[in-house]
């Protein structure tokens, strides 16, 4: 098997949508870019009466941002987007968490991101 033919396996598997009955799916686009990225987010979140709370989190060596949304239980919307603009080069996790009524995490996930700097940065 080709190394091209294993990488295109690996990443189709990686973006492959969760399973029904998660209580918190995550996905990033793009997964590599360019610096400055900007960073497109998508949460998915189980409906539950408990859900108060997501915090999502780009984080690299050098860079931290977070943007956090109230969540009104089982009626908040199913799905979330957040935007991280501009962000510099480097390996990112990008994580979201959920919190519950009680402050607790309920759950959490985590996608890597590449940002790869420019040609033209000197």
């Amino acid at each position: 098997m080709s190394v091209r033919a294993w990488v295109f396996g690996f990443v189709v598997l990686m973006a492959a949508p969760t399973g029904a009955g998660e209580r918190l799916a995550l996905k990033v686009s793009p997964a590599v870019a360019f610096a400055p990225a900007n960073l497109i987010v998508r949460t998915t979140v189980e409906a539950d009466s408990a859900n108060r709370a997501m915090e999502v989190v780009a984080e690299s060596r050098d860079f931290y941002r977070s943007s956090s949304v109230e969540l009104d239980g089982d009626k908040a919307p199913r799905t979330t987007q957040f935007e991280f603009r501009s962000l510099p080069p480097g390996m990112y996790a990008v994580r979201a968490i959920l919190l519950g009524s009680d402050g607790h995490t309920r759950a959490a996930v985590r996608q890597d991101v590449n940002v790869i700097a420019s040609g033209g940065a000197k």
